[in-house]
């Protein structure tokens, strides 16, 4: 498979419960070792500023942290989308795109130099090929990322938002119930 990284992994109805239920993952990061991403649409109910005093008033609505996925949960990631193309800030490690890792122990992004950043709580990770077999199996969709699904200013409504815009069936994914059993 060729690699995946900057596009979106959408949960499918096969993942029925967990931490990846009804998720969108934006992959950071995919090669033959594996692959890495955050959930971009679980915000938490934790503050930036609880954590990362400094850095609360360089994130996006909603100022909060988003659970990235179920690995290192007590760690923290920053991604960023670049408001240009220009060459990155100090502590930015390219991604794609516009996209990239922000060092959070590093300086403070200046005025302008960043469409958003969010932080995450954690990220998901697979091991060599289990990916693979998880997209054949049909728990994930792959589809193409937008940056601002990265910065979403709704995130609870980016599962159906990301489907809504495809162009073929996949978009019908959006009337599946929440709860089946409930039909």
């Amino acid at each position: 498979m060729e690699s995946l990284r900057g596009r979106l992994l959408v949960a499918t109805p096969a993942i029925a419960s967990g931490p990846f239920l009804r998720s969108v993952v934006y992959l950071l990061d995919h090669d033959e070792d594996g692959a890495l991403g955050v959930v971009v649409n679980h915000p938490l109910d934790a503050g930036v500023e609880d954590v990362l005093p400094d850095w609360g008033a360089h994130v996006n609505a909603p100022v909060c942290l988003f659970g990235g996925g179920p690995v290192a949960m007590d760690s923290a990631l920053a991604v960023g989308v670049l408001a240009t193309s220009r060459p990155p800030l100090d502590g930015w490690r390219p991604m794609g795109g516009r996209v990239g890792l922000v060092d959070l122990e590093g300086p403070l992004p200046g005025v302008g130099q960043l469409l958003g950043l969010r932080v995450f709580a954690g990220y998901a990770g697979w091991s060599s090929d289990q990916l693979e077999a998880e997209v054949a199996e049909g728990s994930w969709l792959v589809v193409q990322a937008e940056d601002a699904d990265l910065i979403s200013p709704q995130p609870e409504q980016l599962w159906r938002e990301v489907l809504r815009r495809q162009d073929d069936d996949l978009r019908f994914w959006t009337t599946f119930p929440a709860d089946p059993g409930a039909n």
